[in-house]
């Protein structure tokens, strides 16, 4: 997958800002059912918040690089205990993609 350019990206956080997460991640860290819903929530939406819990900065960036590579998405960004993940989906649902919900927001 290519690398999104400095544009895609700061359009990605522009409608990200507006999402709220919908995976949160526990002290359990990946497990298969967390998994199972960022994906179908990357496939259903393709950018979604996923929170993960924990002080330790070191276990969430682990957790995020896991999860990166085990979507295959791309965390457009990373705030505190908050990363917004991007996947395109092969076939985009228009009433539930937040690209297509939220596209008035980047368009200003």
């Amino acid at each position: 997958m290519a690398a999104l350019s400095i544009q895609e990206r700061k359009r990605l956080r522009q409608i990200g800002h507006a999402l709220n997460p919908v995976v949160m991640i526990g002290g359990q860290g990946l497990t298969e059912g967390v998994i199972e819903e960022a994906n179908r929530a990357l496939t259903d939406h393709e950018l979604i918040k996923i929170k993960i819990a924990g002080e330790d900065r070191e276990t969430r960036a682990q957790v995020i690089d896991e999860l990166v590579q085990v979507t295959g998405a791309e965390a457009v960004q990373k705030i505190g205990k908050i990363v917004l993940l991007y996947k395109k989906a092969a076939k985009q649902n228009p009433n539930l993609s937040n690209l297509v919900r939220h596209a008035h927001i980047a368009n200003k």
